[in-house]
């Protein structure tokens, strides 16, 4: 009988923590993090190397198309997106931003140095 019920706990809990999407707090530092390479895939090429532009370019469409597929509705990820590219336009690239960003997503979206790599060598961004 109790192994019945762990099993049938195992097989309703489980499922659930695994499918269980993004935290809150993850899922802000990830628009966060999209908005902060949409705003460095502006800078001029004679500001920035072409290929942190091109870096920029595709981490943001390849997160912009992961959030969509966490359930961000697009209306409301391009008005934050918005919010951080206001406060970052114009600004000079921050080296050390751009690298903590890329840290926290590679480690949040498995797979994910692949795909942008992926994106950013297709050319297709």
């Amino acid at each position: 009988m109790i192994k019945k019920i762990i099993l049938t706990l195992s097989i309703v809990i489980f499922p659930l923590i695994a499918f269980a999407g993004m935290s809150d707090s993850d899922r802000s530092k990830t628009i966060e993090c999209t908005g902060i390479y949409y705003a460095n895939s502006m800078i001029p090429q004679g500001e920035l190397e072409l290929e942190k532009i091109v870096h920029s370019f595709a981490a943001k469409k390849f997160l912009n198309s992961y959030l969509l597929k966490e359930g961000v509705k697009e209306e409301k990820l391009n008005e934050e997106l918005l919010k951080v590219v206001d406060i970052r336009y114009g600004k000079p690239y921050e080296e050390e931003t751009t690298k903590k960003c890329d840290e926290f997503i590679f480690k949040l979206i498995s797979g994910s140095k692949d795909e942008i790599k992926k994106i950013a060598e297709s050319g297709i961004y």
